[in-house]
């Protein structure tokens, strides 16, 4: 099957990234870090993960497995907007999932001293008493686990993994994996009429060797596996324990997808053959079943797919889903020569009378909501949540959506492990907040890592903004309609020098020249040979003029140099991020370059003091007789606390010449960005790059998501009103 994305998807991308207005919408409502389950005796920098969660029949309570902890944490969400830990049950091994039945978890616990004496129970704990109170010995390494609607059958995926540094993970790795199917007797799983079923022999790909992935079970008690290594799907009875249809999960080829990591978002390769090689599976209805195509040994369609329970294609999403990512600014180019967004996990739940596909891409962190039609699904909506979605349970009864995510960056970045909750109302989508269009050969206008914004001095609305070194082989100015919801990103300028994508810049700062181009700031760093300059760039993005960062000036440099400029009479005023060599570690310079004299000279701005990590700047832009400020701390999270807006009088800004004594300016708070980066429900990124006034004096910010990089990808772009 080849799938090509063009005219009729890029019509569709352009009408629907969010959901309709009359339509009920989802938005999130709350972030909850799991590390807040964390008993008080451990160190509370102990890594804690949140990957595949259910919910009580109620509603009232979520449980996640948490393979690093060795437990399963649970949260009470009662009010969902305001979800409270509610603590551990540990384990004894690593739980790889859960589901619920009454007031009992199940979790498939992995025990395997090895991957070639692999080992499994699984567990039965009381929530009410947070004991477990039985097991059951599976025989081998589970991994998914799926409960029957009626409540009277479990199924486990018993994977037995292999080894992925052994012949570089190549099939067969003995012992094969099979499925475990438990009849539920009175509430609880009756052990002793266990039933095994073989799989072996199916696939065509290490057919000795099945590693099942995952399960699910419709009403009929069919349970569907994926065996995602052998690219194989099985459909068994599971009152009968029988194989009554099997078949591969096939391949597709792609057109327009970036295939490289070359610093660049650039959809113009070709994929020829690529097995699906599905994750997570989901009953539709009694006949049809949707794939999650992540994509493991060799493969990874970057798509989903629906299949009938015989084995036909009944729907392929191609890039659909992997477009829609990249246009709301989520796509991982450090994954483009993998499984790109690699769609990794799924739901399925009815709201109403609409069935509902939830698609979870793990590497873009973002998820695609799809109406099922029986025919092609509807796109819905996109929405953001933390890093690394890998599990999710709808609670229609509550119209509410949980999404585990399992990053825990605490040894990192500080970032910690999140489930996000989502509501669904009627109401506007409030995410995205930007998305780009497609272009005339209708793929993505891909971009991330929004560093800087500078507003069209007669346009209201029209703003530009630039990509930091994150896109280094693609340096670019970006065109912003903000006068649209979300902003629209209407075209994308490339920074050329001599016809070639310009190298060795860091673009950080950008203002409107007056003269129909920009002027850019660019931050250096020596080890990296990428000078601290300015570029005065026309409005095609040829570099007209490159102005290097003095000697005198460079004599003191560190990394943490422009982060911002802006235009004043003749004179660029710079903002460097963070005090160099010869300023106080409670100072940092505001530079000033004279276009016309080609004079430099500085004042100093007093930094705020950091609670922890560092405080520096990351914006400067003129308004009136002021210039607005960014000053922020690096954290991120709970532990982010500085973000805020400063101003400055113009008339204190009165350089003086480098390398003698500087003159300090005094600043004003203007606002506090913590409440806006808070306003979707996430957790405050750590990063606002960008503020700008455009022509009616309206301010916009902006944040910088690091290209994917480390980061759950959100871009929050939003109005501050009248300066």
């Amino acid at each position: 099957m080849k799938i090509t994305v063009l005219g009729a998807l890029a019509a569709a991308l352009l009408g629907s990234t969010v959901a309709a207005s009359a339509d009920p919408v989802f938005n999130r409502i709350a972030s909850f870090p799991v590390n807040t389950n964390l008993p008080a005796d451990l160190d509370q920098k102990t890594e804690t993960s949140a990957e595949i969660i259910a919910a009580t029949a109620d509603g009232q309570m979520l449980v996640y497995s948490d393979s690093p902890l060795g437990a399963i944490g649970l949260v009470d969400i009662a009010d969902a907007a305001a979800p409270k830990p509610a603590g551990i049950v540990k384990l004894d091994g690593e739980p790889t999932s859960v589901t619920i039945l009454g007031g009992k978890v199940f979790a498939g616990v992995n025990t395997s001293e090895s991957y070639t004496t692999p080992s499994g129970k699984l567990a039965v704990i009381d929530i009410a008493t947070k004991a477990v109170e039985t097991s059951c010995d599976l025989g081998g390494q589970p991994d998914s686990v799926a409960l029957s609607p009626a409540g009277d059958l479990l199924a486990v995926a018993i994977e037995n993994e292999r080894d992925e540094d052994l012949n570089d993970g190549a099939l067969p790795q003995m012992p094969a994996g099979n499925l475990v199917i438990l009849p539920i007797r009175d509430g609880r799983p009756d052990c002793a009429a266990m039933k095994v079923v073989d799989l072996t022999g199916l696939a065509a790909v290490g057919g000795d060797d099945p590693e099942p992935e995952f399960v699910d079970i419709n009403a009929a008690n069919e349970i569907v596996v994926t065996l995602q290594e052998n690219n194989h799907i099985a459909v068994v009875d599971g009152n009968a324990g029988e194989v009554v249809s099997h078949f591969s999960a096939g391949s597709v080829d792609l057109d327009n997808v970036d295939t490289q990591e070359e610093g660049a978002l650039t959809f113009d390769g070709t994929l020829a053959g690529v097995a699906r090689e599905p994750d997570a599976v989901k009953w539709l209805d009694g006949n049809r079943f949707v794939s999650a195509n992540e994509g493991d040994y060799k493969g990874g369609s970057r798509g989903f797919t629906i299949f009938s329970k015989s084995g036909e294609v009944l729907y392929e999403s191609g890039l659909d889903f992997e477009y829609r990512v990249a246009t709301a600014g989520h796509y991982p180019e450090g994954r483009s020569g993998n499984k790109g967004a690699e769609p990794e996990g799924l739901e399925v739940k009815r709201f109403g009378d609409e069935t509902l596909i939830f698609v979870l891409s793990e590497r873009g962190s973002a998820i695609g909501v799809y109406r099922d039609t029986g025919g092609a699904p509807e796109f819905l909506q996109l929405l953001p949540t933390a890093l690394a979605p890998e599990g999710a349970v709808a609670i229609p009864g509550r119209n509410l959506l949980a999404v585990s995510n399992e990053a825990d960056l605490v040894k990192e970045t500080g970032l910690r492990s999140h489930v996000t909750l989502y509501e669904r109302a009627e109401g506007t989508a409030s995410y995205p907040m930007i998305v780009s269009k497609m272009d005339d050969a209708g793929r993505p206008i891909g971009f991330g890592a929004l560093s800087g914004l500078a507003a069209d001095p007669e346009n209201p609305g029209i703003l530009f903004a630039v990509s930091d070194s994150a896109y280094d082989m693609q340096p670019s100015i970006f065109r912003i309609d903000a006068t649209r919801h979300p902003a629209r990103i209407t075209d994308a300028i490339r920074v050329t020098r001599a016809g070639q994508p310009a190298q060795l810049i860091d673009l950080e700062g950008i203002v409107a020249d007056g003269k129909g181009g920009f002027w850019l700031a660019s931050e250096g760093n020596a080890e990296k040979l990428v000078p601290h300059a300015l570029y005065n760039v026309n409005g095609k993005g040829e570099i007209k003029k490159q102005i290097a960062f003095p000697a005198e000036l460079l004599a003191h440099e560190t990394r943490f140099g422009a982060e911002g400029v802006t235009l004043i009479g003749d004179t660029l005023w710079i903002a460097v991020q963070r005090p160099w060599k010869d300023d106080p570690k409670t100072a940092v310079k505001l530079l000033a370059y004279n276009t016309k004299t080609k004079e430099w000279g500085a004042v100093r701005y007093p930094l705020e003091t950091a609670e922890s990590g560092w405080v520096g700047l990351s914006e400067i832009v003129v308004h009136g007789d002021h210039v607005y400020i960014i000053e922020r701390d690096n954290q991120i999270g709970d532990n982010a606390k500085l973000k805020k807006l400063f101003r400055v009088a113009v008339s204190e800004l009165v350089p003086a010449p480098l390398g003698g004594d500087l003159p300090t300016v005094t600043k004003e708070e203007v606002r506090d960005f913590i409440p806006d980066l808070k306003a979707t429900g996430g957790y405050v990124v750590d990063k606002i790059e960008g503020f700008t006034v455009d022509a009616s004096g309206t301010g916009y910010a902006v944040t910088d998501n690091d290209g994917v990089d480390d980061s759950n990808g959100e871009t929050l772009f939003f109005s501050t009103g009248k300066m």
